[in-house]
């Protein structure tokens, strides 16, 4: 009876303690739920604010690539600040922004170059539970200027007046954060864009008003835009072309080695490896590469004679090419006649053919010329590229504005990033 007596308290306090440990637990659960939810949603906040970190990072790269080609400080700030989209499209004041925590500061320094600093908080959308608002992000930038290129941050020029003078179609891909992109048409419509594009740039200017777009992304577009003129117009010394070919007609082999000189409606068989050697190189007619071609030229710089000569790859092309640093033609990788009237009233297509990779560096200047970009041209440049007019087909770009000497002008010259 004792022993029974015994066993039944013993098991009610079992279970009282049972039931007071798991009172205990669940308390302590409600407790830690608040704090997880902070925890695991403040990570999600922060994850986000580091992504608007990167984007401001890139508007403000562009912005001072820009700015710095300005003289005026009310300008620099201006320029800059048009390309800061939280700051150029809010319409708070001056006062609001700065008791939002949002500046945008330049300071000139002692070399001549531009610094930046852009401030702009982040709203959390978790950590408001803790009344932490927002966070703080700062991001810095630098661009110096010198004697150069003239052309700023711009790498493309559609320069023709016409419809459809840069048409976008499904696939075509440009990573160009750091450039802008000049389209001088005003006619309708002056470009046309497809679904399954995407073009990122620092500003895509039009100087008309009348553009169909049926898809895709499109950074920073600005219609109505005052255009940039072509930054070399008149400004890049045409040669005498020589009346003796260095090279024609068809050739066979494993490698080339081309000395500068007039290459007369060349084709190379095969898939060989084509050394282009420093220097000035005449492509008079059409060159032709066989799908597979290793292109070599580097410290070239390709001039064409007239709007029928080109170098035309039939794809799978391997090609690197960089302009002379120094001399006449610093900085220009390619450049075609303009001097003639004639020349200039017969535009022509040149074709850019798909590539195994390309990587570009100086001046393209081909205002005559209707550029097609077909297929997987796969390209890591640093150019600027003046056609008439463009096609992109499903094009992989990657580029960065050409910051090396070039044609000089007045007010111009080179910039670049220095941090």
């Amino acid at each position: 009876m004792l022993f029974q007596i015994f066993f039944s308290r013993l098991s009610r306090n079992a279970a009282r303690i049972h039931r007071n440990r798991a009172g205990n637990f669940g308390i302590i659960i409600a407790l830690l739920i608040p704090l997880l939810i902070v925890v695991a949603g403040g990570v999600v906040d922060i994850v986000w604010a580091m992504g608007q970190k990167v984007r401001y990072q890139d508007q403000l790269d562009a912005g001072m690539l820009a700015a710095v080609h300005e003289t005026a400080s009310e300008k620099q700030l201006e320029t800059a600040t048009s390309y800061i989209r939280e700051i150029s499209d809010s319409n708070l004041s001056a006062l609001e922004m700065a008791e939002a925590g949002m500046s945008l500061a330049l300071v000139k320094n002692d070399d001549g170059s531009l610094t930046g600093t852009l401030k702009m908080p982040h709203p959390t959308a978790f950590l408001k539970i803790i009344h932490l608002n927002d966070i703080p992000i700062s991001v810095t930038s630098t661009a110096i200027k010198s004697g150069g290129s003239s052309a700023g941050a711009g790498c493309i020029y559609a320069l023709g007046n016409k419809s459809q003078a840069v048409l976008i179609n499904s696939g075509a891909k440009l990573d160009a954060k750091q450039c802008e992109v000049h389209v001088h048409s005003t006619s309708s419509p002056a470009f046309i864009m497809n679904a399954g594009a995407a073009i990122d740039t620092a500003k895509f200017c039009v100087k008309g008003t009348s553009y169909i777009r049926n898809g895709g992304t499109l950074g920073n577009l600005q219609v109505g835009c005052d255009v940039t003129d072509d930054p070399y117009a008149g400004k890049i010394p045409e040669p005498a072309v020589p009346a003796s070919c260095t090279t024609q007609g068809a050739l066979s082999g494993a490698a080339f080695s081309l000395n500068p000189g007039v290459h007369c409606d060349t084709t190379f068989n095969g898939s060989p490896t084509v050394t282009f050697k420093p220097g000035l190189h005449i492509i008079k007619g059409r060159m032709i590469l066989n799908s597979g071609s290793t292109v070599i030229a580097e410290g070239v710089t390709f001039y064409y004679p007239d709007v029928y000569s080109e170098i035309r790859a039939n794809g799978a092309l391997k090609f690197t090419g960089s302009a002379p640093s120094t001399g006449a033609y610093a900085g220009v990788l390619m450049f075609e006649k303009t001097s003639n009237a004639a020349n200039n009233a017969n535009k022509q297509q040149y074709v850019f053919n798909g590539s195994l990779g390309e990587q570009l560096t100086g001046i393209i200047h081909l205002p005559n010329r209707d550029a097609t970009y077909n297929s997987t041209t796969n390209q890591t440049n640093r150019i600027s590229l003046v056609v008439n007019s463009m096609i992109m087909n499903s094009a992989n770009w990657k580029l960065s504005p050409y910051d090396g000497p070039g044609p000089a002008s007045d007010g111009g010259g080179a910039v670049r990033l220095v941090n």
